[in-house]
């Protein structure tokens, strides 16, 4: 079938695939008839095309800033958040007043985006503004009262935490008794009463009204931007000097857009999409070091340059290094500091993966051996002693990937008995909210988080607790999880039909990310031909139809699990979905199809 071919109804198993190797449904991705004409008239669009831009809920009049999003066009009122005047307000007072300003970050990629923000918006003004990242070690995630006695000491007045500090409400408290003013910019799920400071900011606050949920707080700090400058002109602060335009700093509203994996819709789709085509620019000395350390080539940037190259580089510093090494990377202007900080965040990155492969290792034999994965539990819940905190969010994600079900992996100190954990969640499956219950009965010492991701610290002793206890919270979320969790498909090709134009066309719709996924495609019956087995458990294979057209193409991690046996083994007769990627290596703008699933026709699990 040619690309874009009709798809059968949406109720029925695609490819007649009710369970694919790894247990999943196909089915065709829905769409309103009437939908997919509108865009095809009203945009000029092919089918294919129309079809997904309806599937992923874009209305008929939002289908042009959709395909070519502005700011214009999607920038909120900054008035219509919840205390963003006021957060202004404090800010500029001090400004104005000489008081001694710092920033409070959190240590990942969005943390580190959002100091340097303001750090960018504070020099453009003239004036500095000291980051402040807590050690991860050491201190945690967050502020804590021995975090702002420490700011205090430093002279500081007004604390502006970023990315952290909603839900922190007994450490704010603490530094307004000892005379510290605070600010909180924030993005992630909070208790119903906020902490009682200057201002909190947060899209998901109870009772905000600005539609703006999917944020990451980069996106909160950039609409901040936007207030100060406001607030700022209209107490005629600029003078003789040009007010700072903001929109040369999309580029790190990207970066914490991506790699928090956020929503990309609406405004926050502005964000990603213009601050791609900033950072493709490569001025940020930061990022234009990291990209050189790494050894990639500058050119235009993709998701895929903030989520796999520069961001986990970012993130390196503090889930194994010192903590302020990505924010000091983003913010800095001087070529020669960049180009240190990211041979030293590259070198972590290094040294971050073979923990992480170790943790993995370790704790899928832990889990395989006792069963957690397959006994119909809602969450797996798994302890080790030892195991990096810094690195347990990335193998839950690991492993949330292999079982398809919510996975929370602990890393217990075993001199003081403190386990340190991250969970990663499925579709359906509200992971922060489960662990804000649990802190709020007792079970956790700290936690919170939001529906994908969750952070906690638990006392090793009260584990088997916390795994009763989400698994009681979760189970009623579990028949409707699994049931979203199935496999969409976007359009039906042949191998030879997976071109260079037909990435190009659907590149349209990027960014890809939640709320907005990348497209898939499906090919039927092809043939297996030339598999290898590669470092890390990637099979590498090309893909052959009935008339022997070809597509490279290549599946992550999965050489020990049913479809990664099945390609190895060469077989024929396969159905496969995935994703069309570029492939410029030498220049050949061909693509490369990444695999997502796997059918057998022949198996018992496929019904026909």
């Amino acid at each position: 079938m040619a690309d874009g071919g009709s798809l059968p109804a949406s109720h029925s198993a695609f490819l007649g695939v009710s369970r694919s190797l790894s247990g999943r449904a196909w089915r065709q991705r829905p769409a309103e008839a009437a939908l997919i004409r509108a865009h095809m008239q009203a945009l000029n669009l092919d089918e294919p095309l129309a079809r997904a831009l309806a599937a992923r809920g874009v209305r008929a009049d939002q289908g042009a800033d959709f395909l070519t999003p502005t700011l214009k066009a999607l920038f909120p009122d900054p008035s219509s958040f919840m205390d963003m005047d006021a957060a202004a307000e404090a800010v500029l007072d001090a400004l104005q007043a000489g008081a001694s300003i710092h920033v409070f970050a959190d240590y990942d990629v969005d943390g580190a985006s959002s100091a340097a923000l303001l750090v960018r918006w504070f020099r453009a003004m003239g004036a500095d503004l000291p980051i402040y990242v807590p050690d991860r070690m050491t201190e945690g995630y967050g502020p804590s009262p021995k975090a702002f006695d420490t700011l205090k000491a430093s002279g500081a007045e007004l604390v502006i935490t970023v990315d952290c500090g909603a839900a922190a409400n007994e450490a704010v408290a603490h530094a307004s008794a000892i005379g510290l003013k605070v600010v909180v910019i924030d993005h992630h799920m909070m208790r119903e009463h906020p902490p009682v400071c200057a201002a909190v900011v947060n899209p998901n606050r109870p009772g905000c009204n600005s539609g703006q949920g999917n944020l990451a707080a980069a996106g909160v700090v950039f609409v901040l931007l936007a207030a100060l400058n406001r607030e700022a002109r209209r107490r005629e602060m600029f003078g003789d000097r040009k007010e700072p335009d903001i929109r040369q700093w999309l580029d790190l509203a990207a970066m914490g857009a991506i790699c928090d994996v956020t929503g990309l819709t609406g405004f926050n789709r502005a964000l990603t999409s213009l601050g791609l085509r900033v950072m493709s620019e490569w001025r940020n000395p930061g990022l234009r070091a990291l990209l050189a350390a790494a050894g990639s080539e500058s050119g235009p940037a993709k998701c895929n340059h903030a989520g796999f190259i520069l961001g986990p580089r970012i993130n390196a510093g503090g889930r194994i290094g010192k903590s302020d090494l990505g924010a000091r990377l983003l913010s800095t202007d001087d070529p020669d500091e960049a180009m240190a900080l990211a041979q030293e965040l590259d070198a972590l990155n290094i040294a971050r993966r073979e923990v992480e492969r170790q943790v993995t290792d370790q704790a899928t034999r832990m889990v395989e051996a006792s069963g957690a994965h397959a006994d119909g539990s809602a969450v797996v819940v798994i302890e080790g002693d030892e195991w990096h905190p810094g690195v347990v969010g990335i193998v839950a994600g690991r492993l949330r990937e292999r079982w398809r079900k919510p996975v929370v992996v602990i890393g217990v100190d075993a001199v003081n008995g403190i386990g340190k954990g991250s969970g990663r969640s499925q579709p359906g499956m509200n992971l922060g909210r489960a662990v804000q219950a649990a802190w709020e009965a007792g079970v956790l010492m700290a936690g919170g988080g939001h529906a994908m991701a969750a952070g906690l610290t638990v006392r090793a002793g009260d584990i088997g607790r916390l795994r009763d206890f989400l698994n009681e919270r979760m189970a009623g979320e579990q028949a409707a999880a699994e049931a979203l969790d199935g496999v969409e498909i976007d359009a039906l090709i042949d191998p030879g039909a997976a071109s260079r134009a037909l990435f190009e066309q659907f590149e349209r719709l990027a960014p890809f990310g939640p709320a907005n996924p990348e497209p898939l495609f499906a090919l039927e019956h092809v043939a297996v031909r030339e598999p290898v087995a590669m470092n890390g458990g990637h099979v590498r294979c090309r893909l052959v139809g009935a008339d022997g057209a070809s597509v490279k193409a290549i599946a992550w991690r999965c050489a020990d699990l049913p479809a990664g046996k099945a390609l190895l083994a060469g077989q024929g007769g396969l159905s496969v979905a995935g994703r069309l990627k570029a492939d410029d290596w030498n220049g050949r703008r061909g693509v490369q199809f990444e695999i997502e699933d796997v059918a057998d026709p022949r198996m018992a699990q496929v019904e026909r």
